[in-house]
């Protein structure tokens, strides 16, 4: 097999781990961004418990990422750990502190305890969703690299305003698709309770949506070429905003269930977006785009290293799929708080 076709596939496996990791660990950061809304003991142990048994194996997507960068695209892995290494230095501690939080929490009756825990884990879970937002919008707008693929930038480079956006935007996306998950997981005065919170974080995802999108088309054209160079693409945006607008109108007729669904597929279609967007690019340059940037081609690792880590992917991806399978299944249906729960 060549080695642009491996370079291809092995682009496709990284995409699917996001897209993964995105839905999954989406609705967890979600959950944990709504947890100070409510002030009530017993609701917010609710929805730690909602997320208590899949959490854990929802970020071994995000490992999956890491390994697959790290494996198939090298140069990618060093540059991204160099140019990004601030936030990368937030963003382990807020996933760190995040799972502390959801372990510890309950292990105490203090009132002083409790409360630590609950701030520790709603601000770690709104900054690792806007770190992970800013990666995002860095990845469309690009990085000053220098002909060595090294950032040659500061902190505040990463904090541009199109990033900053999208940031908001993926706030706002898990913030709404936890408030999705945790209608599903409850019952009574709780769920009619989330199901006015839903209503609100919807509007407030929608804000943000439009704003990114707009600023998508003035400031992003490159985001745009794949529409313009093959038109039956499309039915993908469409498909997308088909998902959107289904959210709001499902949850308005009792339909937690699919529109849950809607809300997985419209996070699918958005990072297929990104990612046609964006290709071939894995770290766009600012400086010098064409000579400095590094692309799925220049930057793959060997033709036999890739063959060996397609041949792990086939057997180890089934293997991650049924156990969350298994994990999900298990603890299907609504969530009842019992002396081992947290």
């Amino acid at each position: 097999m060549e080695h642009a076709t491996l370079a291809t596939l092995w682009y496709f496996v990284v995409g699917i781990a996001m897209v993964m990791y995105m839905i999954l660990d989406g609705f967890d950061l979600g959950v944990g961004a709504l947890h100070l809304c409510t002030k009530s003991d017993g609701e917010r142990r609710i929805f730690l418990n909602a997320i208590g048994p899949v959490w854990d194996g929802n970020e071994v997507w995000l490992v999956i990422i890491l390994g697959s960068l790290f494996a198939g695209f090298p140069i990618v892995y060093a540059s991204i750990l160099s140019g990004y290494y601030t936030l990368i230095m937030f963003l382990i501690p807020g996933l760190m502190f995040r799972a502390a939080a959801i372990e510890f929490r309950s292990k105490s009756e203090s009132k002083i305890w409790r409360k630590m825990w609950d701030g520790t884990f709603s601000i770690s879970s709104i900054s690792v969703a806007f770190i992970l937002g800013l990666f995002l919008g860095n990845f469309v707008t690009g990085i000053p690299l220098d002909s060595d693929h090294q950032f040659n930038g500061s902190i505040l480079t990463l904090f541009q305003p199109y990033a900053v956006i999208v940031a908001l935007f993926g706030v706002s996306l898990v913030a709404m698709h936890g408030s999705i998950f945790l209608v599903l997981k409850t019952e009574g005065k709780l769920q009619e309770k989330l199901r006015h919170w839903t209503h609100r974080a919807i509007v407030f995802y929608l804000f943000f949506f439009f704003v990114t999108t707009l600023e998508t088309y003035i400031d992003m054209p490159h985001m745009l070429l794949p529409f313009k160079n093959y038109p039956q693409l499309i039915s993908i945006p469409v498909a997308m905003l088909l998902c959107i607008i289904s959210i709001p109108i499902l949850m308005k007729r009792g339909r937690e269930g699919i529109a849950f669904l809607s809300s997985c597929f419209s996070i699918m279609l958005l990072l297929i977006l990104f990612g046609m967007g964006t290709f071939p690019y894995l770290v766009m340059s600012t400086v010098e785009r064409r000579a400095n940037s590094l692309t799925i081609y220049n930057s793959a690792s060997s033709i036999k290293t890739l063959e060996i880590l397609l041949l792990i992917v086939l057997i180890g991806i089934p293997l991650v799929l049924a156990y969350s399978y298994w994990i999900y299944h298990i603890f299907r249906g609504k969530v009842k708080l019992h002396e081992n729960s947290y």
